[in-house]
């Protein structure tokens, strides 16, 4: 990885939000999934296991539509996706600083991370 690099996440299922109310069995092969599919886009998308010892995020949520969210249900929703990319890089992420911004809707949704080692 160079100084920084970007990746691209889809946005997270919404059984993965705290508002929603499922069953915590679907709730969980939500979870798992899209964690799963986070790290092979991180690592698809070259972000590979990095020696630094302390990452830099900075997350912007382009949601899918123009309704109202909250910035902590929008990070609560990614966190499968987030330990998908700590998978990708071997780094903690007890040991990341993490800025957020929610951006534009954008078609189907997408959650961008710049991350700086």
């Amino acid at each position: 990885m160079t100084k920084s690099s970007t990746v691209t996440l889809p946005w997270p299922p919404s059984a993965l939000s705290p508002n929603a109310r499922g069953h915590w069995g679907i709730k969980a092969r939500h979870a798992k999934k899209y964690r799963r599919d986070a790290r092979i886009l991180c690592l698809a998308q070259g972000l590979r296991a990095l020696s630094a010892e302390a990452l830099s995020l900075r997350i912007t949520f382009n949601p899918p539509d123009r309704r109202a969210r909250d910035i902590d249900n929008m990070i609560a929703s990614a966190k499968a996706g987030l330990d998908g990319l700590a998978d990708a890089t071997g780094v903690d992420d007890s040991r990341w600083s993490i800025t957020t911004r929610k951006g534009q809707p954008v078609k189907g949704g997408a959650v961008v991370i710049e991350v700086t080692a």
